[in-house]
């Protein structure tokens, strides 16, 4: 029997803005999963209403509306488990130990996918503001029975 895939939208550093062109990236994903910097609730309002939401708070993420919100966050889908955080510079884990296929942060604004002793490591951009010249970007990530794979999106904005 074929392993079940799994799509995942990953989107970080969003500061308030949600692109269409990010919804219609996000199409089709049975769940999303937000890297902080979300900049207010109805952020995670309107990503919920195209898949259910996984969030985490980023540094900007403040006041009453984040405070349920947490640092961290393990998300286990099929045969995976994914450790989630806003700023990669504060992973205090060894993510192989621990059992993670893959490490999902924002925070840089640069979008990255690369394999680092048997983990993937994503950082799906900013698809927020734009910041400097990078891109706005976002990611989706495949997970087929315990394999990890991500592919980055850059939005074609007007």
């Amino acid at each position: 029997m074929a392993a079940r895939v799994h799509a995942l939208g990953v989107i970080s550093d969003t500061h308030g803005l949600v692109r269409p062109e990010a919804v219609a990236a996000l199409a089709g994903v049975e769940r999303i999963l937000h890297a902080g910097d979300i900049g207010n609730r109805e952020v995670l309002d309107a990503l919920a209403r195209v898949a259910p939401v996984t969030a985490v708070r980023g540094n900007n993420d403040r006041g009453g509306w984040a405070s349920d919100i947490p640092e961290t966050e393990v998300v286990e889908v099929g045969g995976v488990s994914l450790y989630v955080l806003h700023d990669l510079h504060e992973l205090d884990l060894d993510p192989r130990a621990a059992g993670f296929a893959a490490v999902i942060a924002g925070h840089s604004h640069q979008p990255r996918v690369e394999a680092r002793d048997g983990v993937l490591y994503l950082n799906p951009g900013s698809a927020g503001p734009r910041r400097f010249k990078l891109p706005i970007s976002l990611a989706r990530l495949t997970v087929t029975g315990a394999r990890v794979s991500a592919r980055l999106l850059t939005l074609a904005i007007e």
